[in-house]
């Protein structure tokens, strides 16, 4: 524990002493008259080259983006830098956190919506060189676990294993996570809290002996640096079960590619041994579906399938991904794991989920 202390101490006075020599060298600009300029360095987790020679890379930056006075744009987005730098520079001196929404409400009149505030969090973040949790801004976690899986947080104990079919939320300060134990033998990641809680409900846990774990949607940064973390620490197999739908598809990337807005701390939050164990187009007709469950993409969802198509990572880590993404492209259909349960309520628990993996289980032999 005390050498835990001291390397967060020995961080944040790293990053202060980046701050400063940062603001320094603004000082210097200004006091020499000369023209100020911010240089940010670009960072993307995929391109639109299906090319499997694409230069795109999670370590290193694609580019700068220079921030300079003489655009109107550009000073104001240095405004609210300057503006957040200052706050950040206050959570470190006296080590408190802060959620984004708490920033943007210490000058809402400034700042004007939340999005400017994000912005100003990322440019910070790759100015620095760290990940949002070094510089105490962390977001309120919305996801949760439950299964066989027993750890400590800030000294409090979770312990799902007594009770595995219990929800628990996903730790806030995970860097704060220790000591974790599992007996289990996968980890089922699900895209909605409906499904998570039928699988509570059907007691998968216990029948199963798995951890569950759901970002609620698109999941927090808590989630995905919790879920990074477990399967860093017990070596489990991964498996994501979304809609068959193009948002589905595109919380499924998310965890293990990372998204384009923090794709500077991708490698930091991907999760590249996910498997995506559903559901895909073609488990309608195979596990005999009611026709009544599937709905038409809309004009949105099509522009969105065809946007995800080109990124160049499907093709060059996962075409059967692809393969799959274009057949629900070509049916112009789609449909929800819930309509598993339209063939019996604990359809999705004792049927689909464990025949999945075992499919993996077979290939995997």
């Amino acid at each position: 524990m005390e050498g835990n202390r001291r390397r967060s101490h020995l961080e944040r006075h790293d990053l202060l002493r980046k701050i400063k020599e940062f603001c320094k060298s603004i000082l210097k600009d200004i006091t020499e008259r000369r023209s100020l300029s911010i240089s940010i360095n670009q960072f993307r987790n995929y391109c639109k080259n299906l090319d499997a020679h694409c230069s795109c890379s999670y370590d290193f930056p694609q580019g700068q983006e220079i921030l300079t006075l003489e655009k109107q744009c550009h000073a104001r987005r240095i405004d609210i830098l300057l503006s957040v730098l200052l706050i950040v520079q206050q959570l470190l001196q006296e080590n408190i956190h802060m959620s984004k929404r708490d920033i943007y409400y210490m000058h809402p009149s400034l700042y004007s919506e939340q999005s400017v505030v994000d912005q100003a969090i990322n440019d910070i973040c790759i100015l620095l060189q760290c990940s949002r949790h070094n510089i105490n801004v962390v977001s309120a976690g919305k996801g949760m676990v439950m299964g066989w899986l027993r750890f400590l947080e800030s000294g409090a104990k979770f312990d799902c294993i007594n009770s595995p079919n219990d929800a628990h939320p996903i730790p806030t300060f995970v860097e704060k996570v220790k000591d974790i134990i599992s007996t289990a033998n996968y980890i089922l990641v699900v895209e909605k809290e409906s499904v998570f809680h039928r699988l509570a409900n059907d007691q998968y846990c216990t029948r199963n002996r798995c951890i569950v774990i759901t970002g609620r949607g698109y999941p927090d940064i808590s989630t995905r640096r919790f879920l990074r973390l477990l399967i860093e620490k017990l070596r489990l197999p991964t498996f994501c079960l979304v809609d068959c739908d193009p948002y589905g598809f595109d919380i499924l990337t998310t965890y293990r590619f990372g998204s384009m807005q923090m794709a500077y701390d991708a490698k930091f939050l991907r999760i590249p041994e996910m498997h995506w164990l559903g559901a895909f187009p073609s488990d309608f007709e195979k596990y005999g579906l009611p026709k009544n469950c599937r709905l038409k993409l809309t004009v949105e969802d099509t522009r969105k399938t065809e946007a995800m198509l080109h990124r160049c990572y499907l093709q060059r880590e996962v075409p059967h991904w692809r393969s799959e993404l274009e057949l629900m492209l070509q049916s112009g259909v789609k449909f929800e794991i819930e309509a598993f349960c339209a063939r019996s309520f604990s359809f999705l628990s004792e049927k689909y989920i464990p025949s999945k993996i075992q499919e993996f289980e077979r290939l995997a032999v």
